[in-house]
């Protein structure tokens, strides 16, 4: 188990971002600083960013509890942005290279550990989602793999690709009533993952396409689109 070494205080940000962290910071009761790094603090308050603005724009009632599940997680850095705004009774991440090794020595599984230490019920799984049964009322995908492109930049082998069966699993393992929040690169990767969702038996339900300021370093838009079992 790793721990990150916590910055305490979060680096210079424009007013507009410092205003942005103060409001979630309130509204969550959140300070993810005290726990990690500046920069993986940053990140989950850019992750829980996305969250808040996509609800409040689309008027939904924001999930509690259940189960939550997010696939292709990394080392799941951002796991405490996802407790702070579903606050899931078990939270999963599941992740095909938990084995893989960093320079420092430790592999992702060593910095989930550590990042999940401090929730009652929480899972770091090394497995294939695609061959997973995992029931969740949420379940959350970070930029999931559509296209060769994507998948190379992060030198992975090509045979991890198969949208078909992935979006498939997500539409078996969602439970009724359930939602699928997933979060793409840019409109043109958010066209492709809509029709592999469509095909799978998935209707949209929101898409938030604005960028935040605390997404303005991104090339490409975080897209957000929620949906739900057919």
């Amino acid at each position: 188990m790793f721990h990150e070494t916590p910055a305490r205080e979060l680096p210079e940000l424009t007013i507009e971002q410092g205003d942005r962290i103060a409001a979630l910071r309130t509204r969550y009761q959140v300070q993810f600083e005290l726990g990690m790094t500046a920069v993986t603090a940053v990140n989950n308050y850019e992750y829980l960013d996305i969250l808040d603005r996509a609800w409040s724009a689309a008027g939904l009632a924001r999930p509690r509890g259940g189960r939550l599940s997010d696939i292709g997680c990394a080392s799941f850095w951002y796991a405490a942005a996802l407790d702070a705004f579903f606050r899931p009774e078990r939270l999963v991440g599941v992740e095909v290279e938990g084995y893989r090794l960093f320079k420092d020595g430790h592999t992702r599984i060593d910095y989930a550990r550590g990042y999940l230490s401090t929730f009652a019920d929480a899972r770091f799984i090394v497995a294939d989602y695609r061959d997973l049964e995992l029931p969740a009322e949420i379940i959350t995908a970070w930029f999931p793999f559509v296209t060769p492109t994507a998948i190379l930049a992060w030198r992975l082998p090509l045979s991890l690709l198969a949208p078909e069966r992935f979006f498939g699993r997500v539409q078996v393992n969602l439970c009724p009533g359930g939602l699928f929040v997933m979060v793409n690169h840019g409109a043109d990767e958010a066209l492709v993952a809509q029709k592999f969702c469509e095909a799978s038996g998935l209707r949209c339900r929101f898409r938030l396409t604005e960028c935040g300021v605390l997404s303005r370093q991104r090339q490409n838009p975080a897209i957000l689109s929620i949906w739900e079992r057919l």
